[in-house]
């Protein structure tokens, strides 16, 4: 007979905001993402389950060679804590030449920790494809950091003409529902990691 010490008592899920940030995936001059992102950003703080941060990798400007210099430290300082702080992410990309933009893969690159045991939706955006070529090379990098990416995605085929000149879409029916479906599973999954490691820490 089990009695009152035996009884193990699960800690309650918490159900605090999943801190979710966006990075915006090209530094491409005249990029069209900032039309996209600004759309996406309405999505994410309509969900009550989501407190929103962003970073630009426009903004980075982060060296390829690594280099830890003083301009790299400042920029690190202002970008890091917010990849560190976040506990789920949305990484928006353009396909360029069948794959995602060098800019965007310089600042996964630059770290390591803040992306682990984190789960990451991908919206993608291109020609005939919709960036889905991009979004399944970001999946593998995504895997390497131990980073889990969300089942679902969006992504806009021929972009530029899903919007009109004001920057809204000119039919946001399929693109509202696909944001939602993914928007609940990175929710979902913020939460879910987030239970899991106060259980128990990543990798013990």
């Amino acid at each position: 007979m089990k009695t009152a010490t035996d009884t193990h008592v699960s800690p309650a899920p918490t159900s605090d905001p999943v801190r979710v940030t966006l990075v915006i995936g090209s530094n491409r001059t005249g990029r069209f993402g900032s039309v996209i992102a600004e759309w996406l950003l309405g999505r994410m703080r309509e969900h009550d389950d989501f407190e929103v941060d962003v970073v630009d990798v426009a903004e980075a400007d982060l060296p390829t060679t690594f280099e830890p210099t003083p301009e790299a430290k400042a920029r690190l300082a202002e970008i890091t804590p917010k990849l560190a702080a976040a506990e789920a992410f949305v990484v928006l990309t353009p396909e360029y030449n069948h794959s995602y933009p060098a800019a965007l893969k310089n600042l996964i690159d630059w770290h390591f920790h803040e992306w682990r045991a984190k789960p990451v939706a991908l919206v993608s955006y291109g020609g005939l494809s919709g960036g889905l070529r991009a979004a399944e090379h970001l999946r593998q990098v995504f895997a390497e950091l131990h980073a889990t990416t969300v089942r679902d995605t969006v992504s806009f085929h021929n972009a530029h003409a899903s919007f009109d000149d004001t920057g809204h879409l000119k039919d946001p029916t399929a693109p509202n529902t696909a944001a939602k479906a993914m928007l609940t599973q990175l929710a979902w999954w913020g939460r879910s990691l987030r239970e899991a490691k106060e259980r128990r820490p990543y990798g013990t």
